[in-house]
This record gives structure tokens, C-alpha cells and sequence, in this order.
């Protein structure tokens, strides 16, 4: 593998170029008429335009992606997250093209990207799923039967869905039907398949995340749960690692669940399997994410290990050069995406040019970010300009750094949630590690004023 094309923008486009860098790999950055002043066209060897500012104009251009990987003579495509990472037929494309997709092959991301077809796949080999419909649903009076059978409340859930679209509560017959038709029709808009499945809700649980590493040679191992509670919108706004919930016993046996859930998908790559936990310490699968998380900063910060190495290397036909016993736990960490928003007014988007930037550093700060002063962030693309890692020995180290980190950082001329990132590490229940996927309904009301 001498070159790999970067099918991406953004912070993960430049954590990939410098992975590559230190394997010794040339880099490709393919890039859209807006982000040609993007620091991750500026740092890779070559870098060709395929495209207008639209996503659709550009990055979610398959053929223009192949004919760019053809032209510059790649040896494989990295997809990052996004877009088209999670693309069972980009990924089969590649692999017709003799061109090398860093992640799992077309058939694991089509068997695990259905939530259908991902549910029964992980109930076969015992992972805890919620109870709810066998398969899609297609009538609001078959919704109904079910959320009658399984009791309220449901869960309404896109079978192709992903970001928390397609995704409704209801919490009686009649919402139920008004929150099915919504579902559906978000489903179509968002990702061209309207099919949707019944799954009981678990009121206020954690949202918990395994990382799975598995090779070309049969070996999968699990790096550690992140937990993921701290959301709006079924958007993640803060992870850690690892949980303050999950204890060794609880971890042993989600980490195993995950390990056999990839198993049973066999995968190759980098994935992830998210659970839901309630209170007691019951796990119930949610589902596989295909790719590399924008989180996993924080695993690598704990582990010590480089995943987006790891994901070059398995992808050249390494084995893993470890073994799940001899995977460590060091250190805890803590991520905080930043994000371009206004969080003061309904989290509005905020685009336009950084008139001056000043990352946080010091001991235990790591920060993933593609602004500088003078980018001008474009409004075509998601809102997040950088993640802000912070890790030490404990939790409390880990959070206070975080707090002070944030206080060092400074963007100017734009609108950031760093003032709300703060707000959140202050609160006595995120400090307790008591924050579940209800923290931030609770923390807006309790805390109107956070600028």
C-alpha cells in the first residue's frame, strides 16, 4: 500500500493524512470547490478537485471518488466517517475497481447497516436485543399489535438509519401512529428506504459503545466501552472513556457480546456496537457503526493504540499484533466536540471566517481539529470544527483539565458550544458520573444561561 485516497474533509481527513505520513504512505485529499483552503488539501501529497460545495456535488460522488483514485493510481481508499463509509455499494465499487476500501467488506456493512437484518444477526449468537418487532414494519396497525405485546413505550427506528434520523417515541396508540407516518417519511428523505422497526424504549438509560478491532485472520478484540450519554438530538455532545458506570464484571461481559457480534458479522476493521444499559446493568444491543466513530480519540488516548493505524494495517493483510489480554486500560479520557453552532439560539448553525484561533495544549490535552485563523467555515457540511481530548490517571484529573482546557480555548468571530462543553463539565451530575441519555433535557432546563 504506497497511496491511499482520503474520502473525506474535515479533522478526520487530516488524522488520516498524518497516520499515513508516520506509516510512510503518500496521501491523496479529494476535496469540493469550498474547502479548497482546508488544511487537509494543504498537508497531503496530492490533492484533486471532484466537485461543487454540495456534499452530493462532491463527496458523496462515488464515480468521481473512483475516477480521482484511477487517475492519481491509489492503492486504497479510506472513507473515514460519513458520507460514504458506511456505503455497501462505494465499498463494492472499490473492491471491482481492485482498489483496497479501508473498513469492513460490502457484504458486513449491507448485513449490519439494515438494523433488521444487524438484530437478528446478534440475536443468533445470544447478544441481548430489545424486544419488538421480528422484522420491518409496515402498517400503524402492526405497530400498534406490537407496542401492545412489548408495552409502552416504543421506539420507532429506521432500518437504514443513523444520526437519530428516523428515529420517534411513542408512548400510546395515538402517537404512536403520528410518530410511525413521521418515522417512515424522515427514513425516505434521509436515506432513500422508508422501512422502519418497533423496539421497546428504555426510559433514561447509558448509551455505551464497544470498539472492535478484527483482522483479515480471524482474530477480533475488543478495546473498552466509551460511554456516549451526553447527547441532543440523539447527537453526541461529550465521550469518555472508559465508562463511570460500567464495572469489570458488566465490562467482561458487553465486551465479549461485542467481540461476537463482529464475529458474527465478519467484519474486518474498525466497528463499533452500541448498547443501551439501564439502571440495573441490563445491555441490549442498538446497533454496528460500519466505520471509524468520531469519538475514538478517546480510545486511543486510554489504549495507547492508533486506530486509524490499526485500520491501514488490517487493511494491508496484517494480523493484529495483539491479543485481547494484553489490551490495557491506563488512563481515563474525556472528548468535547466543538462545535461552528449557538447554543444560546436553539443551536443555529454558525459558518463563516475565524478571525482568530488559539488551540489549548499542556500535558494530557490532545486537540483534532482542521480551523485555523483565517478558515472560513463553509454552511454546507456538519457544524463540528474540532474535538478537545483531554485524559489523565483518573477521572477527576481527566475533568479538570478538560474544564481548564476549554477555558484556553479561543474562537473568534464565530459562534462555538465551548461556553455549553463548560457549563456541562462544571454540573454536579456530569462530575458524579451520574449522566445518563435524559442529562441533557434535565441540564437545559436547570441551566438557561450558560454564555
Amino acid at each position: 500500500m504506497q497511496k491511499v485516497l482520503i474520502a473525506n474533509r474535515g479533522e478526520i481527513a487530516l488524522r488520516i493524512v498524518r497516520a499515513c505520513r508516520e506509516l510512510g504512505i503518500k496521501t491523496l485529499a479529494v476535496y469540493s470547490e469550498a474547502d479548497v483552503e482546508s488544511l487537509h488539501v494543504q498537508l497531503a501529497d496530492e490533492a484533486i478537485c471532484i466537485g461543487g460545495p454540495q456534499g452530493f456535488e462532491s463527496y458523496l460522488r462515488a464515480d468521481r471518488i473512483i475516477s480521482a483514485a484511477e487517475i492519481a493510481d491509489v492503492d486504497a481508499i479510506h472513507p473515514g466517517y460519513g458520507f460514504l463509509a458506511e456505503n455497501a455499494d462505494f465499498a463494492e465499487q472499490c473492491e471491482s475497481c481492485n482498489i483496497k476500501f479501508i473498513g469492513p467488506s460490502a457484504a458486513s456493512i449491507h448485513k449490519m447497516g439494515d438494523k433488521a437484518v444487524a438484530k437478528e444477526t446478534v440475536k443468533q449468537v445470544g447478544v441481548p436485543v430489545c424486544g419488538g418487532s421480528d422484522g420491518t414494519v409496515d402498517s400503524e396497525d402492526e405497530a400498534v399489535r406490537i407496542a401492545s405485546e412489548v408495552g409502552y413505550p416504543v421506539m420507532i427506528k429506521a432500518v437504514a438509519g443513523g444520526g437519530g434520523k428516523g428515529l420517534r417515541i411513542a408512548r400510546n396508540d395515538i402517537s404512536l401512529r403520528k410518530e410511525f407516518v413521521m418515522a417512515r417519511s424522515e427514513a425516505e428523505k434521509a436515506f432513500g428506504n422508508a422501512e422502519v422497526l418497533i423496539e421497546k424504549y428504555i426510559e433514561n438509560p447509558r448509551h455505551i459503545e464497544f470498539q472492535v478491532l478484527a483482522d483479515q485472520h480471524g482474530n477480533v478484540v475488543h478495546l473498552g466501552e466509551r460511554d456516549c450519554s451526553i447527547q441532543r438530538r440523539h447527537q453526541k455532545l461529550i465521550e469518555e472513556a472508559p465508562s463511570p458506570f460500567v464495572n469489570d464484571d458488566l465490562r467482561k461481559r458487553m465486551g465479549e457480546a461485542a467481540v461476537n457480534a463482529a464475529a458474527a458479522a465478519d467484519y474486518e476493521g474498525a466497528g463499533t456496537i452500541e448498547f443501551l444499559v439501564d439502571s440495573k446493568g441490563d445491555f441490549y444491543f442498538l446497533e454496528m457503526n460500519t466505520r471509524i466513530q468520531v469519538e475514538h480519540p478517546v480510545t486511543e488516548e486510554v489504549t495507547g493504540i492508533d486506530l486509524i493505524k490499526q485500520q491501514i494495517l488490517i487493511a494491508r493483510g496484517e494480523p493484529l499484533g495483539f491479543t485481547q489480554d494484553e489490551v490495557q486500560y491506563n488512563y481515563h479520557a474525556i472528548e468535547c466536540r466543538i462545535n461552528a453552532e449557538d447554543p444560546t439560539r436553539n443551536f443555529i448553525p454558525s459558518p463563516g471566517c475565524i478571525d482568530l484561533y488559539y488551540a489549548p495544549g499542556g500535558h494530557g490535552v490532545r486537540v483534532d481539529s482542521h480551523a485555523y485563523g483565517g478558515y472560513i467555515i463553509p454552511p454546507y457540511y456538519d457544524s463540528m470544527i474540532g474535538k478537545l481530548i483531554t485524559y489523565g490517571r483518573t477521572r477527576e484529573v481527566a475533568v479538570e483539565r478538560m474544564y481548564r482546557a476549554l477555558s484556553e480555548y479561543i474562537v473568534r468571530g464565530i459562534k462555538t458550544t465551548i461556553p455549553l462543553q463548560k457549563a456541562i463539565i462544571s454540573d454536579p451530575k456530569f462530575q458524579a458520573g451520574e449522566a445518563t441519555t435524559a442529562f441533557m433535557e434535565d441540564f437545559m432546563d436547570r441551566t438557561p444561561n450558560f454564555d
